[in-house]
């Protein structure tokens, strides 16, 4: 697929740019990459007749007619009756994706107290919820003391939840999707979660193996960034910063999102944005972004100004600072057009937010990145579980 536009349609969805193949399209794999056309422009348009998609994806209407035989069926496109015409002759027929055939399972892990995760539609709609608690905490809802966990007692707690899920679908399953915090592969192997206590835990197979389904794993603030360009209002280049247990960033470049040569871009949650101890300081996590605006963080912050009876805005305000300080490099080097938080509204919101702006106004030329914004995401709170659906719609329809 191209970077060219297309326009959205009947599901609601607005125009929005398809992600830049990772790799050279091969003459053996034209087929594939066709059918995906296909299923794309049906999946942003909808309503099409065999000769609007030709027009639209500039592809023969024998080769059209041939891959829409194939789609419906295999059940993923439908028709929708004829074309009302005021023209002489047959009307067309329209097709679109059978938005109603298959469902998505999705799971956030980001969340500092608890595990998320959906069953949606495919165009991200949620139609039934279920959660995890970190915490065990001897009481029904788990939601007050007890200790975070960790490890293989946090993995099993994913097998849980997405065991629920699985049993709450209404459909076919088309595919799981999972945002983990810290670095994953393209394996979906999560090679560090400090925050979980993951090393190599290799949650994708483990997922496809306990359900037989389809699996995607991927970084959190990856997913997010799907997200907001598929569902939001993404324009360009973009950084989406995922702030929650701890903090991460996803980036998308040129239309493709940006992995790094250890998988690890975007992890500004560690990079130490602090001078305090001087400028010869050796790395201390003390000193790291995390340090001063993952949600705990934030949360202990406000929590010790209120007990002291001060107004907790300075908290939310050095926060901002830290983050700008992280941020105007990454901004200087890729000339982004665009930047978003995605976290707690309550705390990301007014001056944090101010505070970042501020920052990078101050620590850039003004010249080069006059039209850069910073807002918050048009996703909320369900930005990483849409992004998984994402993640499988791209995985097993070619879909974005």
């Amino acid at each position: 697929m191209t970077t060219t536009d297309v326009q959205g349609g009947a599901n609601g969805l607005g125009p929005g740019r398809v992600l830049r193949p990772r790799a050279k399209v091969l003459p053996e794999h034209a087929r594939s990459h066709n059918r995906s056309l296909v299923l794309q422009t049906l999946y942003r348009s909808g309503r099409l007749s065999r000769a609007d998609l030709a027009r639209e994806t500039g592809l023969t209407r024998v080769t059209v007619s041939d891959l829409v035989a194939e789609l419906l069926a295999e059940g993923l496109v439908v028709e929708l009756g004829q074309r009302e015409s005021a023209r002489p002759g047959k009307p067309a027929v329209l097709l679109d994706i059978d938005r109603t055939a298959h469902q998505i399972v999705g799971v956030d892990l980001s969340d500092h107290d608890r595990f998320r995760g959906a069953v949606m539609d495919l165009d991200g709609e949620i139609l039934a919820r279920a959660e995890v608690m970190l915490a065990d905490a001897g009481s029904p809802d788990g939601h007050s003391g007890g200790q975070a966990a960790t490890g293989e007692t946090a993995a099993a707690k994913v097998d849980a939840l997405v065991d629920r899920l699985v049993a709450a679908a209404t459909a076919p399953i088309l595919g799981l999707g999972v945002g983990s915090p810290g670095v994953v592969d393209l394996s979906g192997t999560i090679l560090t979660a400090p925050n979980l206590g993951w090393t190599d835990l290799p949650l994708q197979r483990r997922l496809a193996s306990r359900t037989g389904l389809p699996v995607v794993v991927a970084n959190d603030a990856n997913a997010a960034a799907l997200a907001e360009h598929t569902y939001g209002d993404a324009a360009g280049d973009m950084m989406l910063i995922r702030v929650g247990h701890g903090i991460g960033a996803g980036l998308l470049v040129a239309g493709a999102l940006v992995y790094g040569s250890h998988f690890a871009a975007g992890e500004i949650g560690q990079v130490m944005v602090g001078t305090d101890l001087g400028l010869d300081a050796t790395y201390s996590r003390d000193q790291v972004l995390e340090h001063w605006l993952s949600v705990p963080q934030l949360q202990r912050g406000i929590h010790a100004a209120h007990a002291a009876g001060l107004d907790a805005t300075p908290v939310l305000r050095e926060a901002g600072q830290r983050l700008g300080i992280a941020l105007a490099p990454v901004v200087g080097a890729l000339n982004l057009s665009e930047i978003v938080l995605s976290g707690p509204t309550d705390l990301l919101d007014g001056p944090l937010a101010e505070a970042t702006v501020h920052t990078l106004r101050n620590r850039t030329m003004a010249e080069n990145h006059a039209d850069l914004s910073l807002r918050m995401t048009t996703q909320g709170q369900d930005i990483v579980l849409r992004g998984a659906a994402v993640l499988v719609l791209s995985g097993q329809l070619g879909v974005s």
